[in-house]
């Protein structure tokens, strides 16, 4: 398999997943800030211009974290990221999707893409007030669905990827405090071999 990435971005999580599941696989640095997301080497693997991107075994290619992390949880079972029952699949669905559909696209884009919600640039720092409040107000409701746990369905599972790289961007790359439950699965995260070796690979402190 072949992994496209870019450094500290949403793929982060998916490249955590990659190093749980422990198989052989090539991790292809993205370049974003150069734009080589835009460039045909990589339109014509995903003409979504995206990471994360996942070219399997047999040439075909997934794209989209939850759908990439949902397979990747599936077609491993030996990694156990599957949760167990059909309750706990929907709440890792749920989970996955609200971190990427809410926190990132809603929040985290408006916060450091307020151009693309507002073409006015007198309007962007109201976006940008406005991503800050829907990230933490998101990270609160994680809040409340970690209480008690340690996990987000009890044991780990593929949405634990999601909510590291959303705590990830909050508190490794703004350095803004996180919800105490929120904060201990972080730590409880950074904590995981997968989650070392995955910084160590993009170059990112821990």
């Amino acid at each position: 398999m072949k992994l496209y990435y870019a450094p500290g971005a949403c793929s982060i999580g998916i490249h955590v997943l990659m190093e749980e599941i422990g198989k052989p696989y090539e991790a292809a640095r993205v370049n974003i800030r150069e734009g080589e997301q835009f460039k045909p080497e990589f339109t014509g693997i995903n003409p979504k211009s995206k990471v994360p991107t996942l070219q399997r075994d047999d040439g075909s290619v997934l794209t989209e974290y939850p759908a990439i992390a949902f397979w990747l949880a599936s077609a491993n079972p030996d990694a156990k990221l599957m949760p167990q029952g059909a309750d706990g699949l929907a709440k890792a669905m749920e989970t996955t999707d609200y971190c990427v559909s809410t926190l990132h696209m809603q929040g985290f884009s408006r916060m450091f893409r307020p151009s693309n919600f507002a073409p006015n640039e007198a309007d962007h720092e109201q976006v940008k007030a406005r991503g800050e409040e829907i990230f933490s107000k998101g990270l609160n409701v994680l809040d409340k669905a970690l209480a008690g746990k340690e996990y987000v369905t009890g044991s780990y599972s593929f949405a634990d990827s999601a909510v590291f790289y959303v705590s990830f961007w909050w508190n490794g790359r703004l350095n803004k405090e996180l919800p105490p439950n929120v904060a201990a699965h972080y730590e409880r995260m950074k904590a995981r071999p997968a989650v070392q070796r995955t910084f160590e690979q993009e170059g990112l402190a821990a």
